[in-house]
């Protein structure tokens, strides 16, 4: 049975040892970090993922504590830096519907993300905001909304902005229950929006957008086909819909903390001179 998942890891658990795939996990603060490589062609088709460096964290349920000592956004801010070039304007993009709960990630984080580019070195100084890093956010919506397709959204505001740099938020689908809303993939080979859902829209990449690109997601919803083998094992009913999927009961609260903290993450990366609590008093 294919399962739907987003999640790199759980591609290379599925698939078991392949040539050209590396791994190492490592905790730190409470977060259990494990960083994927996928080094050739061969090793990207036989999980089904394009080459390139996936990190996984795993911590807290974010419905449950987002903010404890366990749940360091730290940890993700880190990553995040180490994959940005060291200077440039960056362009953040939160996809998704915010008429549809688990569809709403990327764009409530983008709401909470300290857009800069239009405040010019003089005015950050004279506000106590300098030295700011220019940045850019939208929230272009989905094709059923606004008839545009958000990579060409992003491509055209590429040719204009000339960022170093994207970073596009999304939600996510896991295949294993216990990862729903307590994980977060960061990747730098870019994002198929509506993959996990098999609702596949155009590729967001590096090649795609000629600049690199940082992909963020926390996985809302899990096939309902996977929650029947969960359960069930292998007298899981064979005719149940792929078009049927499970979102936690506390969806609500778990997109708004899972927003919170991927802006978080994302605001202390770009501007690492100002404290998180700076940025939050500024929305």
């Amino acid at each position: 049975m294919n399962y739907r998942t987003d999640l790199t890891i759980e591609l290379t658990e599925a698939a078991g040892d392949i040539e050209g795939i590396r791994k190492e996990t490592t905790v730190t603060d409470g977060v259990t970090i494990t960083r994927i490589v996928i080094n050739n062609e061969a090793a990207a088709c036989a999980v089904g993922k394009p080459q390139g460096e996936y990190y996984t964290l795993e911590m807290l349920p974010f419905s449950d504590a987002a903010f404890e000592p366990e749940n360091r956004f730290e940890a993700a801010s880190d990553i995040l830096r180490e994959m940005l070039p060291n200077h440039g304007g960056v362009l953040v993009a939160g996809l998704g519907n915010t008429s549809i709960t688990p569809d709403a990630l990327g764009p409530k984080a983008a709401s909470r993300i300290l857009a800069t580019r239009h405040i010019s070195g003089e005015l950050a100084e004279k506000c106590g905001l300098a030295p700011l890093r220019q940045t850019a956010v939208i929230a272009p919506g989905v094709l059923g909304q606004t008839g545009i397709e958000a990579a060409e959204y992003i491509k055209c505001l590429c040719a204009a902005l000339k960022p170093v740099a994207v970073i596009v938020i999304d939600a996510m689908a896991a295949r294993s229950l216990s990862r729903m809303g307590r994980t977060l993939q960061i990747s730098d080979s870019g994002i198929s929006p509506g993959a996990g859902v098999g609702n596949n829209r155009p590729q967001i990449d590096s090649q795609f957008l000629g600049t690199r690109v940082i992909s963020l997601g926390v996985p809302t919803v899990v096939d309902m086909r996977t929650l029947a083998q969960d359960i069930c094992g292998e007298n899981a009913p064979k005719t149940i819909s792929e078009n049927l999927i499970v979102t936690p009961r506390e969806i609500d609260l778990l997109t708004d903390r899972a927003a919170q903290f991927i802006a978080t993450a994302v605001n202390a990366a770009l501007q690492p001179h100002l404290h998180p609590s700076e940025i939050a008093r500024l929305f």
